[in-house]
Protein backbone atom coordinates (compact mmCIF):
# COMPACT_ATOMS: atom_id res chain seq x y z
CA UNK A 1 0.00 0.00 0.00
CA UNK A 2 2.93 2.12 -0.32
CA UNK A 3 2.29 3.12 -3.57
CA UNK A 4 0.69 6.52 -4.60
CA UNK A 5 -2.91 6.45 -5.13
CA UNK A 6 -5.48 9.10 -6.13
CA UNK A 7 -8.88 9.47 -4.17
CA UNK A 8 -11.69 8.74 -5.78
CA UNK A 9 -14.84 6.68 -6.57
CA UNK A 10 -15.28 3.88 -8.86
CA UNK A 11 -18.24 2.31 -10.75
CA UNK A 12 -19.19 -0.64 -12.05
CA UNK A 13 -17.02 -0.38 -15.24
CA UNK A 14 -13.23 0.21 -13.07
CA UNK A 15 -14.27 -3.01 -11.36
CA UNK A 16 -15.04 -5.32 -14.19
CA UNK A 17 -11.62 -3.86 -16.13
CA UNK A 18 -10.04 -4.63 -12.73
CA UNK A 19 -11.18 -8.26 -12.42
CA UNK A 20 -9.90 -8.52 -16.00
CA UNK A 21 -6.44 -6.98 -15.82
CA UNK A 22 -6.37 -8.95 -12.76
CA UNK A 23 -6.80 -12.02 -14.66
CA UNK A 24 -4.04 -11.09 -17.18
CA UNK A 25 -1.67 -10.17 -14.15
CA UNK A 26 -2.25 -13.88 -12.73
CA UNK A 27 -1.46 -15.32 -16.42
CA UNK A 28 1.64 -12.98 -16.58
CA UNK A 29 3.01 -14.15 -13.33
CA UNK A 30 2.42 -17.83 -14.84
CA UNK A 31 4.38 -17.23 -17.61
CA UNK A 32 7.32 -15.94 -15.40
CA UNK A 33 6.93 -18.84 -13.24
CA UNK A 34 7.32 -21.20 -15.94
CA UNK A 35 9.59 -19.39 -18.21
CA UNK A 36 12.01 -19.11 -14.96
CA UNK A 37 12.88 -15.68 -15.68
CA UNK A 38 12.99 -14.58 -11.93
CA UNK A 39 15.84 -13.61 -10.05
CA UNK A 40 18.92 -16.06 -9.04
CA UNK A 41 19.06 -16.39 -5.79
CA UNK A 42 21.01 -13.49 -3.54
CA UNK A 43 19.91 -14.18 -0.14
CA UNK A 44 18.64 -10.82 0.42
CA UNK A 45 16.37 -9.56 3.52
CA UNK A 46 14.87 -6.57 4.19
CA UNK A 47 13.56 -5.17 7.14
CA UNK A 48 10.12 -2.38 8.27
CA UNK A 49 9.07 -1.23 11.60
CA UNK A 50 6.17 0.89 11.89
CA UNK A 51 5.93 3.21 14.95
CA UNK A 52 4.06 5.57 17.64
CA UNK A 53 4.13 9.09 18.42
CA UNK A 54 3.73 9.53 22.38
CA UNK A 55 4.61 12.92 24.40
CA UNK A 56 6.56 12.90 27.71
CA UNK A 57 3.76 12.42 29.18
CA UNK A 58 2.98 8.52 27.50
CA UNK A 59 0.08 9.75 25.62
CA UNK A 60 -0.41 9.40 21.68
CA UNK A 61 0.41 12.33 19.35
CA UNK A 62 -1.25 12.70 16.37
CA UNK A 63 1.33 14.50 14.41
CA UNK A 64 3.44 12.27 11.72
CA UNK A 65 3.18 15.04 9.39
CA UNK A 66 5.15 17.91 11.50
CA UNK A 67 7.88 15.11 12.58
CA UNK A 68 8.87 13.58 8.98
CA UNK A 69 8.94 17.26 8.02
CA UNK A 70 11.76 17.21 10.11
CA UNK A 71 13.03 13.90 9.48
CA UNK A 72 12.97 14.58 6.05
CA UNK A 73 14.48 11.08 5.01
CA UNK A 74 13.27 8.61 2.57
CA UNK A 75 13.70 5.96 5.13
CA UNK A 76 10.70 7.13 7.39
CA UNK A 77 7.10 7.58 5.61
CA UNK A 78 3.91 7.73 6.95
CA UNK A 79 1.29 5.26 8.06
CA UNK A 80 -2.45 4.79 8.91
CA UNK A 81 -2.66 6.90 11.86
CA UNK A 82 -1.30 10.71 12.86
CA UNK A 83 0.42 8.96 15.66
CA UNK A 84 2.41 6.52 13.38
CA UNK A 85 6.06 6.54 11.40
CA UNK A 86 7.24 3.99 9.24
CA UNK A 87 11.10 3.05 9.06
CA UNK A 88 12.47 0.44 6.07
CA UNK A 89 16.13 -0.46 6.45
CA UNK A 90 16.78 -0.97 2.68
CA UNK A 91 17.83 -4.07 1.54
CA UNK A 92 21.12 -6.08 2.82
CA UNK A 93 22.75 -9.71 2.10
CA UNK A 94 22.35 -12.32 4.60
CA UNK A 95 25.93 -13.03 6.03
CA UNK A 96 28.25 -12.26 7.78
CA UNK A 97 27.73 -9.17 10.32
CA UNK A 98 24.73 -7.88 9.46
CA UNK A 99 22.84 -8.11 11.98
CA UNK A 100 24.92 -5.66 14.11
CA UNK A 101 25.36 -4.00 10.77
CA UNK A 102 21.30 -3.45 11.04
CA UNK A 103 20.96 -2.89 14.38
CA UNK A 104 23.94 -0.17 14.13
CA UNK A 105 21.49 1.58 11.46
CA UNK A 106 18.50 1.15 13.28
CA UNK A 107 19.85 2.59 16.73
CA UNK A 108 21.36 5.58 14.45
CA UNK A 109 18.15 6.19 12.06
CA UNK A 110 15.26 5.92 15.48
CA UNK A 111 17.75 7.88 17.43
CA UNK A 112 18.01 10.87 15.17
CA UNK A 113 13.81 10.13 14.57
CA UNK A 114 13.39 10.41 18.01
CA UNK A 115 15.50 13.88 18.46
CA UNK A 116 13.42 15.45 15.63
CA UNK A 117 10.16 14.36 17.31
CA UNK A 118 11.44 15.82 20.50
CA UNK A 119 11.36 19.06 18.84
CA UNK A 120 7.82 19.10 18.42
CA UNK A 121 7.24 17.63 21.79
CA UNK A 122 6.96 14.30 20.69
CA UNK A 123 9.03 10.61 20.78
CA UNK A 124 9.11 7.41 19.39
CA UNK A 125 8.04 4.82 20.96
CA UNK A 126 8.94 0.62 19.36
CA UNK A 127 5.68 -1.63 20.73
CA UNK A 128 3.13 -3.52 18.95
CA UNK A 129 -0.02 -0.94 20.58
CA UNK A 130 0.81 1.99 22.69
CA UNK A 131 -1.26 1.56 25.92
CA UNK A 132 -2.55 5.08 26.13
CA UNK A 133 -4.45 4.79 23.11
CA UNK A 134 -8.07 5.67 23.71
CA UNK A 135 -11.16 5.09 21.76
CA UNK A 136 -11.47 9.03 20.65
CA UNK A 137 -8.04 8.67 19.41
CA UNK A 138 -9.43 6.31 16.35
CA UNK A 139 -11.38 7.58 14.03
CA UNK A 140 -11.45 8.70 10.68
CA UNK A 141 -10.13 12.04 11.24
CA UNK A 142 -6.63 10.79 13.24
CA UNK A 143 -5.92 9.27 9.50
CA UNK A 144 -2.83 10.49 7.95
CA UNK A 145 -3.35 13.00 5.23
CA UNK A 146 -2.51 10.54 2.40
CA UNK A 147 -5.57 9.97 -0.40
CA UNK A 148 -4.96 5.97 -0.28
CA UNK A 149 -5.75 5.40 3.39
CA UNK A 150 -8.57 7.76 2.95
CA UNK A 151 -9.57 5.82 -0.17
CA UNK A 152 -8.75 2.73 1.37
CA UNK A 153 -10.96 3.15 4.35
CA UNK A 154 -13.82 4.38 2.40
CA UNK A 155 -13.85 1.18 0.39
CA UNK A 156 -13.55 -1.23 3.13
CA UNK A 157 -16.59 1.08 4.90
CA UNK A 158 -18.67 0.83 2.08
CA UNK A 159 -18.19 -3.71 1.25
CA UNK A 160 -18.78 -3.76 5.06
CA UNK A 161 -21.65 -2.05 5.08
CA UNK A 162 -22.27 -1.01 8.59
CA UNK A 163 -19.64 0.02 11.59
CA UNK A 164 -16.86 -2.23 12.75
CA UNK A 165 -17.12 -4.10 15.63
CA UNK A 166 -14.28 -5.01 18.22
CA UNK A 167 -14.52 -7.92 20.44
CA UNK A 168 -11.75 -9.02 22.43
CA UNK A 169 -12.20 -11.27 24.90
CA UNK A 170 -9.17 -12.12 26.90
CA UNK A 171 -7.95 -11.39 30.89
CA UNK A 172 -10.58 -8.54 30.38
CA UNK A 173 -13.05 -8.04 27.35
CA UNK A 174 -13.71 -4.97 25.11
CA UNK A 175 -16.58 -4.79 23.02
CA UNK A 176 -16.70 -1.52 21.18
CA UNK A 177 -17.69 -0.05 17.43
CA UNK A 178 -16.44 2.10 14.86
CA UNK A 179 -17.71 3.48 12.03
CA UNK A 180 -13.93 3.60 9.93
CA UNK A 181 -10.83 1.34 9.49
CA UNK A 182 -9.05 3.84 12.50
CA UNK A 183 -8.74 0.82 14.89
CA UNK A 184 -6.27 -1.13 12.44
CA UNK A 185 -3.52 2.03 13.22
CA UNK A 186 -3.23 0.79 16.38
CA UNK A 187 -1.45 -2.24 15.51
CA UNK A 188 2.48 -1.63 14.51
CA UNK A 189 4.47 -4.31 13.54
CA UNK A 190 7.86 -5.37 12.14
CA UNK A 191 7.70 -6.58 8.66
CA UNK A 192 10.47 -9.36 7.85
CA UNK A 193 10.88 -9.61 4.08
CA UNK A 194 13.40 -12.58 2.33
CA UNK A 195 14.15 -12.77 -1.31
CA UNK A 196 13.39 -16.51 -2.78
CA UNK A 197 13.62 -18.17 -5.80
CA UNK A 198 10.10 -19.58 -7.19
CA UNK A 199 11.28 -22.97 -6.69
CA UNK A 200 12.20 -22.28 -2.89
CA UNK A 201 9.38 -20.09 -2.31
CA UNK A 202 6.75 -22.84 -1.26
CA UNK A 203 8.99 -24.64 1.73
CA UNK A 204 10.25 -20.81 3.29
CA UNK A 205 6.16 -20.14 3.02
CA UNK A 206 5.35 -23.42 4.67
CA UNK A 207 8.03 -23.28 7.13
CA UNK A 208 7.11 -19.33 7.95
CA UNK A 209 3.59 -20.32 8.70
CA UNK A 210 4.32 -23.06 11.01
CA UNK A 211 6.63 -20.91 13.00
CA UNK A 212 4.23 -18.16 13.25
CA UNK A 213 3.14 -19.14 17.02
CA UNK A 214 6.46 -19.81 18.27
CA UNK A 215 7.21 -16.22 16.63
CA UNK A 216 4.53 -14.60 18.64
CA UNK A 217 4.72 -16.74 21.86
CA UNK A 218 8.82 -15.63 22.19
CA UNK A 219 8.00 -11.78 21.10
CA UNK A 220 4.28 -10.44 22.28
CA UNK A 221 4.35 -6.93 22.83
CA UNK A 222 0.59 -5.99 23.12
CA UNK A 223 -1.63 -6.73 25.73
CA UNK A 224 -3.50 -4.10 26.08
CA UNK A 225 -6.10 -1.71 23.99
CA UNK A 226 -8.41 1.29 25.08
CA UNK A 227 -7.58 0.40 28.79
CA UNK A 228 -8.38 -3.14 29.07
CA UNK A 229 -5.48 -6.37 29.26
CA UNK A 230 -6.53 -8.39 26.71
CA UNK A 231 -4.25 -11.22 24.72
CA UNK A 232 -0.51 -11.28 25.54
CA UNK A 233 -0.36 -10.53 21.93
CA UNK A 234 -3.80 -8.81 21.25
CA UNK A 235 -2.92 -6.95 17.53
CA UNK A 236 -3.69 -10.04 15.18
CA UNK A 237 -7.70 -9.84 16.85
CA UNK A 238 -8.01 -6.17 16.89
CA UNK A 239 -6.45 -6.17 13.28
CA UNK A 240 -8.43 -8.94 11.76
CA UNK A 241 -11.39 -7.07 13.34
CA UNK A 242 -10.78 -3.55 12.15
CA UNK A 243 -10.38 -4.74 8.24
CA UNK A 244 -13.05 -7.08 8.10
CA UNK A 245 -15.30 -6.50 4.99
CA UNK A 246 -17.42 -9.41 6.09
CA UNK A 247 -21.15 -8.26 7.93
CA UNK A 248 -22.18 -11.17 10.31
CA UNK A 249 -24.51 -12.73 8.30
CA UNK A 250 -20.93 -13.18 5.45
CA UNK A 251 -19.03 -14.71 8.87
CA UNK A 252 -21.98 -17.12 9.28
CA UNK A 253 -21.30 -18.18 5.88
CA UNK A 254 -18.00 -18.92 6.47
CA UNK A 255 -16.49 -16.22 3.73
CA UNK A 256 -12.87 -15.29 4.72
CA UNK A 257 -11.64 -12.39 6.61
CA UNK A 258 -9.06 -10.21 4.51
CA UNK A 259 -6.87 -10.45 7.73
CA UNK A 260 -6.07 -14.56 6.78
CA UNK A 261 -3.65 -16.83 8.46
CA UNK A 262 -4.48 -18.94 5.27
CA UNK A 263 -5.69 -22.46 5.22
CA UNK A 264 -3.60 -25.28 3.75
CA UNK A 265 0.47 -25.77 2.96
CA UNK A 266 1.24 -24.47 -0.56
CA UNK A 267 3.09 -25.95 -3.17
CA UNK A 268 3.98 -22.96 -5.25
CA UNK A 269 3.69 -18.90 -4.70
CA UNK A 270 1.54 -19.12 -7.56
CA UNK A 271 -1.14 -20.58 -5.51
CA UNK A 272 -1.11 -17.69 -3.01
CA UNK A 273 -1.67 -15.36 -5.41
CA UNK A 274 -4.33 -17.28 -7.16
CA UNK A 275 -5.99 -17.22 -3.94
CA UNK A 276 -6.15 -13.52 -3.34
CA UNK A 277 -8.29 -13.16 -6.84
CA UNK A 278 -10.51 -16.54 -6.22
CA UNK A 279 -11.60 -15.54 -2.80
CA UNK A 280 -11.43 -11.36 -1.93
CA UNK A 281 -13.22 -8.64 -4.24
CA UNK A 282 -11.11 -5.84 -5.38
CA UNK A 283 -11.10 -2.79 -2.66
CA UNK A 284 -8.97 -0.83 -4.71
CA UNK A 285 -9.45 -1.32 -8.83
CA UNK A 286 -7.16 1.10 -9.94
CA UNK A 287 -6.00 -0.05 -13.80
CA UNK A 288 -2.88 1.28 -15.04
CA UNK A 289 -1.77 1.03 -18.77
CA UNK A 290 0.52 -1.87 -18.92
CA UNK A 291 -0.99 -4.59 -20.76
CA UNK A 292 1.31 -7.31 -18.96
CA UNK A 293 0.62 -10.33 -21.62
CA UNK A 294 2.26 -7.57 -24.36
CA UNK A 295 5.22 -6.90 -22.13
CA UNK A 296 6.00 -10.57 -22.02
CA UNK A 297 5.45 -11.34 -25.75
CA UNK A 298 7.92 -8.26 -26.58
CA UNK A 299 10.57 -9.70 -24.02
CA UNK A 300 9.77 -7.37 -21.47
CA UNK A 301 9.39 -7.72 -17.76
CA UNK A 302 5.87 -6.88 -16.42
CA UNK A 303 5.46 -4.86 -13.27
CA UNK A 304 2.13 -6.05 -12.45
CA UNK A 305 0.88 -3.15 -11.10
CA UNK A 306 -2.85 -4.68 -10.20
CA UNK A 307 -2.12 -7.65 -8.82
CA UNK A 308 0.75 -6.19 -6.44
CA UNK A 309 -1.97 -3.36 -5.63
CA UNK A 310 -4.60 -6.43 -5.09
CA UNK A 311 -2.30 -8.50 -3.44
CA UNK A 312 -1.42 -5.65 -0.94
CA UNK A 313 -4.95 -5.46 0.59
CA UNK A 314 -5.32 -9.27 1.62
CA UNK A 315 -3.85 -9.25 5.13
CA UNK A 316 -1.32 -12.70 5.38
CA UNK A 317 0.15 -12.90 8.29
CA UNK A 318 2.71 -14.45 5.78
CA UNK A 319 3.00 -12.40 2.37
CA UNK A 320 3.70 -13.15 -1.22
CA UNK A 321 5.19 -10.80 -2.32
CA UNK A 322 6.44 -10.05 -6.35
CA UNK A 323 8.67 -7.30 -7.08
CA UNK A 324 10.51 -5.65 -9.81
CA UNK A 325 14.72 -4.49 -8.94
CA UNK A 326 16.74 -3.09 -11.46
CA UNK A 327 13.94 -4.71 -14.31
CA UNK A 328 14.14 -8.28 -12.65
CA UNK A 329 11.33 -10.16 -11.36
CA UNK A 330 11.42 -11.02 -7.81
CA UNK A 331 9.31 -13.04 -5.36
CA UNK A 332 9.83 -12.25 -1.16
CA UNK A 333 8.36 -14.19 1.64
CA UNK A 334 7.04 -10.69 3.94
CA UNK A 335 6.97 -12.03 7.43
CA UNK A 336 4.11 -9.96 9.02
CA UNK A 337 3.73 -11.70 12.24
CA UNK A 338 5.54 -9.55 15.16
CA UNK A 339 4.96 -6.50 17.05
CA UNK A 340 7.54 -3.51 16.70
CA UNK A 341 10.04 -3.50 19.57
CA UNK A 342 10.69 -3.52 22.32
CA UNK A 343 14.57 -2.27 22.02
CA UNK A 344 16.21 -2.67 18.52
CA UNK A 345 18.07 -5.36 20.41
CA UNK A 346 15.05 -7.48 20.79
CA UNK A 347 14.19 -7.04 17.00
CA UNK A 348 17.22 -7.86 15.70
CA UNK A 349 17.17 -10.85 17.89
CA UNK A 350 13.94 -12.12 16.30
CA UNK A 351 14.63 -11.31 13.34
CA UNK A 352 18.33 -13.62 13.66
CA UNK A 353 15.74 -16.40 15.30
CA UNK A 354 13.11 -16.42 12.73
CA UNK A 355 15.81 -16.24 9.13
CA UNK A 356 17.84 -18.75 10.80
CA UNK A 357 14.87 -21.00 12.03
CA UNK A 358 12.80 -20.65 8.39
CA UNK A 359 16.14 -21.45 6.58
CA UNK A 360 16.67 -24.90 8.49
CA UNK A 361 13.03 -26.06 8.24
CA UNK A 362 12.62 -25.35 4.82
CA UNK A 363 15.94 -27.70 3.87
CA UNK A 364 14.86 -30.47 6.62
CA UNK A 365 14.77 -34.02 4.71
CA UNK A 366 11.48 -34.45 7.15
CA UNK A 367 9.43 -31.00 6.32
CA UNK A 368 7.60 -29.79 9.88
CA UNK A 369 4.64 -29.26 7.21
CA UNK A 370 4.64 -32.89 6.19
CA UNK A 371 4.19 -33.78 10.01
CA UNK A 372 1.97 -31.62 11.29
CA UNK A 373 -1.50 -30.50 10.10
CA UNK A 374 -2.15 -26.71 8.81
CA UNK A 375 -4.74 -26.22 11.60
CA UNK A 376 -1.96 -26.99 14.45
CA UNK A 377 -0.16 -24.42 12.87
CA UNK A 378 -3.27 -21.99 13.07
CA UNK A 379 -4.30 -23.10 16.35
CA UNK A 380 -0.57 -22.42 17.51
CA UNK A 381 -1.09 -18.73 16.26
CA UNK A 382 -4.01 -18.74 18.11
CA UNK A 383 -2.75 -19.59 21.05
CA UNK A 384 0.51 -17.56 21.63
CA UNK A 385 -1.41 -14.53 20.67
CA UNK A 386 -3.55 -15.48 23.80
CA UNK A 387 -0.99 -16.61 26.22
CA UNK A 388 2.88 -15.43 25.14
CA UNK A 389 5.72 -16.62 26.35
CA UNK A 390 3.53 -19.06 28.88
CA UNK A 391 1.66 -20.77 25.28
CA UNK A 392 2.04 -24.54 24.94
CA UNK A 393 2.67 -25.69 21.34
CA UNK A 394 1.50 -28.15 18.72
CA UNK A 395 5.24 -29.90 17.64
CA UNK A 396 5.94 -32.77 15.50
CA UNK A 397 7.24 -35.39 18.08
CA UNK A 398 10.74 -36.42 17.55
CA UNK A 399 12.07 -39.75 16.03
CA UNK A 400 10.02 -41.80 13.15
CA UNK A 401 7.13 -42.47 15.33
CA UNK A 402 5.11 -39.63 14.38
CA UNK A 403 2.64 -37.81 15.53
CA UNK A 404 2.52 -34.39 17.89
CA UNK A 405 2.80 -33.46 21.07
CA UNK A 406 2.09 -29.80 23.43
CA UNK A 407 5.00 -28.49 24.47
CA UNK A 408 5.59 -25.44 26.65
CA UNK A 409 6.46 -22.79 23.79
CA UNK A 410 9.81 -21.45 26.11
CA UNK A 411 11.08 -25.22 26.04
CA UNK A 412 10.92 -26.28 22.47
CA UNK A 413 12.47 -23.22 21.92
CA UNK A 414 15.39 -23.72 24.07
CA UNK A 415 15.33 -27.59 23.32
CA UNK A 416 14.77 -27.85 19.68
CA UNK A 417 14.35 -24.87 17.60
CA UNK A 418 17.61 -22.48 18.74
CA UNK A 419 19.95 -25.53 17.95
CA UNK A 420 18.05 -25.12 14.44
CA UNK A 421 18.26 -21.53 14.01
CA UNK A 422 22.11 -21.59 14.99
CA UNK A 423 22.60 -24.22 12.08
CA UNK A 424 20.32 -21.91 9.89
CA UNK A 425 22.43 -18.65 10.71
CA UNK A 426 25.41 -21.10 9.89
CA UNK A 427 24.34 -21.64 6.64
CA UNK A 428 23.95 -18.13 5.63
CA UNK A 429 27.13 -17.70 6.90
CA UNK A 430 26.36 -15.42 9.37
CA UNK A 431 29.24 -14.22 11.82
CA UNK A 432 29.09 -16.94 14.80
CA UNK A 433 29.81 -14.23 17.02
CA UNK A 434 26.78 -12.65 15.68
CA UNK A 435 24.68 -15.80 15.82
CA UNK A 436 25.91 -16.38 19.62
CA UNK A 437 24.68 -12.73 21.03
CA UNK A 438 21.30 -12.55 18.72
CA UNK A 439 19.82 -16.49 19.79
CA UNK A 440 21.18 -15.90 23.10
CA UNK A 441 19.01 -12.97 23.44
CA UNK A 442 16.28 -15.64 22.34
CA UNK A 443 17.55 -17.94 25.05
CA UNK A 444 17.13 -15.81 27.52
CA UNK A 445 13.89 -14.38 27.25
CA UNK A 446 12.79 -18.17 27.62
CA UNK A 447 14.93 -18.70 30.55
CA UNK A 448 13.41 -15.61 32.61
CA UNK A 449 10.25 -16.03 30.34
CA UNK A 450 10.11 -12.68 30.14
CA UNK A 451 8.92 -10.67 26.93
CA UNK A 452 7.46 -7.05 26.18
CA UNK A 453 3.97 -8.04 26.96
CA UNK A 454 5.33 -9.96 29.97
CA UNK A 455 6.75 -6.59 31.25
CA UNK A 456 4.15 -4.29 30.46
CA UNK A 457 1.61 -6.23 32.66
CA UNK A 458 3.84 -7.10 35.82
CA UNK A 459 4.57 -2.96 35.43
CA UNK A 460 0.81 -2.50 35.18
CA UNK A 461 -0.14 -4.00 38.19
CA UNK A 462 2.65 -2.97 40.48
CA UNK A 463 1.83 0.49 39.29
CA UNK A 464 -1.89 -0.68 40.44
CA UNK A 465 -0.79 -2.13 43.48
CA UNK A 466 1.38 1.32 44.32
CA UNK A 467 -2.18 3.02 44.38
CA UNK A 468 -2.62 4.72 40.10
CA UNK A 469 -5.97 4.40 38.75
CA UNK A 470 -6.13 2.77 35.41
CA UNK A 471 -5.43 5.33 33.33
CA UNK A 472 -2.72 6.61 35.34
CA UNK A 473 -1.38 2.77 35.46
CA UNK A 474 -0.76 2.34 31.82
CA UNK A 475 0.27 5.91 31.36
CA UNK A 476 3.69 5.39 33.56
CA UNK A 477 3.98 1.88 32.23
CA UNK A 478 4.23 3.17 29.06
CA UNK A 479 6.52 6.39 30.05
CA UNK A 480 8.43 3.55 31.75
CA UNK A 481 8.38 1.05 28.88
CA UNK A 482 9.71 3.98 26.52
CA UNK A 483 12.52 5.28 28.95
CA UNK A 484 13.60 1.56 28.79
CA UNK A 485 13.50 1.15 25.23
CA UNK A 486 15.36 4.37 24.30
CA UNK A 487 18.76 2.94 27.10
CA UNK A 488 18.34 -0.12 24.72
CA UNK A 489 19.04 -3.01 26.59
CA UNK A 490 16.81 -5.96 26.01
CA UNK A 491 13.55 -6.65 27.69
CA UNK A 492 14.47 -9.79 29.32
CA UNK A 493 16.83 -7.29 31.74
CA UNK A 494 14.46 -4.85 32.69
CA UNK A 495 13.28 -3.86 35.88
CA UNK A 496 9.89 -4.83 36.38
CA UNK A 497 8.52 -2.24 38.89
CA UNK A 498 6.71 1.56 39.01
CA UNK A 499 9.64 3.45 39.31
CA UNK A 500 7.36 6.59 40.68
CA UNK A 501 4.30 9.16 39.85
CA UNK A 502 6.37 11.29 37.41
Amino acid sequence: MGEKVVAGGFDLSDRQRYRKKLQQCLEGLGRLLAEKGFDRPKNFMGLEIELNLAGADGMPKMMNAEVLERIASRDFQTELGMFNLEVNIVPHRLGGRVFDQLAEELRTGLGYAHRKAKEVDAGIVMIGILPTLGRHDLVSANLSDVDRYQLLNDQIVTARGEDFTVDISGVERLTCNFASIAPEAACTSVQLHLQVTPDRFADVWNAAQAVAGVQIALGANSPFLFGRELWRESRPPLFLQATDTRPPELQAQGVRPRTWFGERWVDSAYELFEENLRYFPALLPICDDEDPLLVLDDGGVPRLQELVLHNGTVYRWNRPVYGLADGVPHLRVENRVLPAGPTVTDVIANAAFYYGLVRALAEDSRPVWKRMSFEAAEENFDTACRHGIDAEIIWPKAGRAGGTARVPAVKLVRDELLPLAAAGLDAWGIEPADRDYYLGVVEQRCRRRVNGASWQVDTYHRALEAGLEREAALAATTRRYSELMHQGDPVHTWPVGFPGRA
